[in-house]
């Protein structure tokens, strides 16, 4: 329970591999904020928290609105006191060849992916520095490091997100906050196992160790970036994707 007493704010959670993250720091003991634009599904994320006798709070917004992200993070601390630990993982995919994609899917995945981690954290900076500490983590993806065909946007927005970490890294190391990337190769989530049988073990061919990451081998990156055991780990991107990519 390296996480007690500890606030986090989670963006995306809902479902998918930002439901396993916050039900990863809950587990190590933290109360975990839940944010997504589906107020219903981040409720039952809630639930699920409250159940492991941690304290939660769901709510509706989009990360890539100004007002409603400030808003967002003020109730947070209103009704906890405090935020020690946000994690960036609301994100979209409007894929598409580049000659083909639409100015308005470019505009959106950026808004979401990169701007919407950027107001995020603005905020949440605004009470991490008075408090003189904090950890953020940024769920990157492993197309932002080796890039994709067909997701030029969404290659773009976590290739920026990963600048914006080191970023954040540099200029609030002396306030006491650190900031990390979690990047994700291949992950077992509803969209990958929509994939035909023959997709999945070509993806699978591809991968040094053979097989589809987890949430949960995500979520475990992250839960020891928030731990006090990474306290001198700052402006890193740790890929989780079986050594698809080094």
């Amino acid at each position: 329970m390296s996480l007690n007493g500890k606030i986090a704010l989670v963006t995306g959670a809902a479902q998918g591999i930002g439901r396993d993250i916050a039900l990863a720091l809950a587990t190590d003991g933290a109360d975990v904020a839940i944010c997504d634009v589906n107020l219903e599904a981040a409720q039952k994320t809630a639930v699920d928290i409250e159940a492991l006798g941690r304290r939660s709070l769901a709510l509706k917004a989009n990360v890539a609105a100004s007002a409603e992200v400030t808003a967002m993070i003020d109730q947070v601390v209103e009704k906890f006191g405090r935020i020690d630990i946000l994690v960036n993982n609301a994100g979209i995919t409007r894929d598409g060849l580049i000659l083909r994609m639409k100015d308005d899917d470019w505009d959106l995945v950026l808004s979401i992916n990169l701007k919407g981690a950027f107001l995020c954290t603005k905020s949440a900076l605004k009470y991490m520095t008075k408090q003189r500490g904090g950890t953020i983590i940024n769920i990157a993806s492993i197309v932002g490091a080796m890039g994709n065909a067909g997701q030029a946007n969404y290659v773009a927005s976590k290739a920026g997100l990963i600048g914006l970490t080191k970023t954040i890294a540099r200029e609030y190391a002396n306030r006491g906050i650190t900031a990390n990337a979690v990047a994700p190769g291949f992950i077992e989530t509803a969209m990958t196992q929509a994939l035909s049988e023959n997709v999945r073990t070509e993806l699978a061919k591809q991968i040094p160790l053979g097989k589809l990451g987890t949430p949960a081998d995500v979520a475990n990156a992250v839960r020891f970036l928030a731990s006090p055991w990474a306290s001198y780990i700052s402006g890193q991107v740790i890929h989780v994707n079986g050594g698809m990519y080094m």
